[in-house]
């Protein structure tokens, strides 16, 4: 065993580092990481966590929306859950030393902004920094911890389970798997080395990056969602990927979010003729849930032939724009857009998987010791589409509660010792040749997943998608028994993996709701289609 821990993270963002702090109070705790351990999603999260912090507002109203946004697949006991002990988890972020706007010296007297589908103001919020100065905070105090050890630019390849047979991590499962670790590529050395613990934990983010345009960081590959499925885990709804209607659309930004918080405050979208167009689509208009307002703009664009819509804030004060944008701000100018002066050029763009890795209210998956928080997950609180910032809040809420089980059944000494799993076997294999490969793969999958598996789709959009997705499995199979691993290689067989179960979904659901829109299938069918898409390997003997 390379390195043989009590408990091993596998992701650094804000779900992973507030498990680390509360599990390195009992338990040596390694953070593995497949960049520097500030590059995550948390880290470009602008707009805040929504939590009920006003007079104003109340839980029910916070239950309500979110059910609402979520098109009825929901899990009403988990999104009361949630939203009840969210502002304790806000809390806990302020004693971490996260500064929020309005907020000084911790008096509690927050600036709630608003942003769509909410009823209330109850976003917290850092100016437009928040996920920056969340990440900031926790990874200030994780980094001191003394039980904490960080393995930056390491990209984990496959878990290790008990019932593991191995040869170069193919993973043959039962029924009564136990999760005890994961192999793991070192970037500097080139080398696979073994990571070992008593409880795992799947923090790895989204999967953005299997679509062509998206705002999330190149690490969004999926990697938690592909390991746990090949491990043998339960994964669900991934149907439900959600386009930021507003990225924005300029040849040299690349995945720059435009924050929701910005219609929030008054931004209206207009087409390139200056006509502002939401009326159209939703009475909710420029705050109209996520998924009604991509389609619009998906529909103007596709209907005007332009390349961008505009998201306009011109009419309010410029020194109110510059303080509550900062870095939109800045970042807008250096791409020749003064926001207090210009419409900004925008278009959607991949930005959340509402489904992931099945999990109980406490985190857990259903291979024994192998816990999922943050956006890997699906934990029934997003259902078929989420609700602006509830995403932070359900990695801190999801990250607390398994931290606690976690803990709870480490001090119980019910774990037992493992056997050190098989070196990682290279025999036969050889140093590639042919990377071309890999990268005419990645783009083709985010090509097509970008054209049929889209923001609108049909049957025959879905079928196409699936036949090129099994041919470039294939060719991945091969090229991976065949050659050493390396983190492009390792990236995009994630990638397939996530983009076939994305498919698969999709084509299952012959209805459309939330974020899966078929233009075959155009409404929703409670009778036949409320129900979660549940996918699992199937069982290899």
């Amino acid at each position: 065993m390379d390195v043989q821990s009590d408990f091993v993270i596998i992701g650094s963002g804000v779900a992973g580092l507030n498990f680390a702090l509360r599990a390195a109070e009992v338990g040596r705790v390694a953070v593995v990481t497949k960049k520097e351990a500030m590059e995550s999603n948390t880290n470009l999260a602008q707009g805040g966590i929504a939590a009920v912090l006003d007079m104003d507002d109340s839980y029910e109203l916070h239950v309500q929306d979110t059910l609402a946004s979520g098109a009825g697949l929901c899990h009403r006991e988990v999104v009361e859950l949630v939203v009840r002990e969210g502002p304790a988890r806000i809390r806990d972020l302020v004693s971490c030393g996260v500064s929020f706007s309005g907020d000084p010296k911790g008096s509690g007297d927050f600036d709630l902004g608003r942003e769509g589908g909410h009823s209330r103001n109850r976003i917290v919020h850092t100016a437009d920094m928040t996920g920056r100065e969340v990440e900031r905070a926790l990874l200030e105090k994780a980094r001191s911890h003394p039980r904490i050890t960080f393995y930056e630019n390491h990209i984990a390849i496959e878990l290790i389970t008990f019932s593991t047979r191995m040869k170069r991590g193919l993973v043959t499962t039962t029924h009564e798997e136990h999760c005890c670790g994961a192999y793991v590529l070192d970037r500097a050395t080139k080398r696979v080395r073994s990571f070992g613990a008593r409880i795992v934990l799947l923090a790895t983010g989204g999967a953005g990056k299997v679509y062509l345009y998206t705002s999330n960081p190149d690490i969004a590959t999926g990697d938690g969602i592909a390991m746990a499925y090949r491990a043998g885990a339960t994964v669900a709804n991934l149907e439900f990927v959600q386009f930021h209607p507003t990225c924005l659309y300029h040849p040299e930004a690349k995945n720059f979010l435009i924050s929701e918080a910005v219609r929030g405050e008054g931004g209206t979208l207009r087409d390139a003729r200056g006509r502002a167009f939401m009326a159209d689509y939703d009475p909710g208009k420029d705050l109209a849930c996520r998924d009604v307002v991509a389609r619009a703009i998906d529909t103007e664009l596709k209907r005007s032939g332009d390349d961008a819509v505009f998201l306009d804030i011109t009419h309010r004060d410029p020194d109110f724009v510059r303080t509550r944008f900062p870095n939109l701000y800045e970042s807008c100018l250096r791409f020749g857009v003064d926001m207090t002066r210009d419409p900004i050029p925008v278009v959607p763009a991949a930005h959340y998987i509402c489904g992931g890795v099945v999990t109980d209210t406490h985190g857990r998956t259903d291979i024994r010791h192998l816990y999922a928080v943050g956006e890997t997950a699906c934990t029934g609180l997003h259902g078929a589409n989420r609700l602006a910032s509830n995403s932070l809040l359900e990695a801190l809420v999801y990250a607390h509660r398994a931290a606690e089980k976690a803990v709870a059944e480490f001090q119980s000494g019910a774990i037992p010792e493992f056997p050190a799993p098989p070196a990682w076997d290279e025999v036969g294999t050889t140093d590639s040749d042919e990377n071309i490969m890999v990268s005419q793969n990645w783009d083709e999958i985010r090509r097509f997943m970008w054209s049929y598996v889209g923001i609108v789709r049909s049957d025959k959009r879905l079928e196409r998608a699936w036949r090129r997705i099994q041919m470039i499995q294939q060719e991945i199979h091969d090229y991976y028994w065949n050659f050493k691993v390396t983190p492009d290689l390792i990236e995009l067989r994630n990638l397939a993996v996530v983009a076939e179960l994305i498919i698969r979904s999709a084509r299952h659901r012959k209805e459309s709701r939330g974020l899966h829109f078929n233009l075959q299938h155009p409404h929703a069918d409670d009778r036949r289609w409320r129900k979660d898409t549940v996918l699992r390997r199937p069982f290899v003997g």
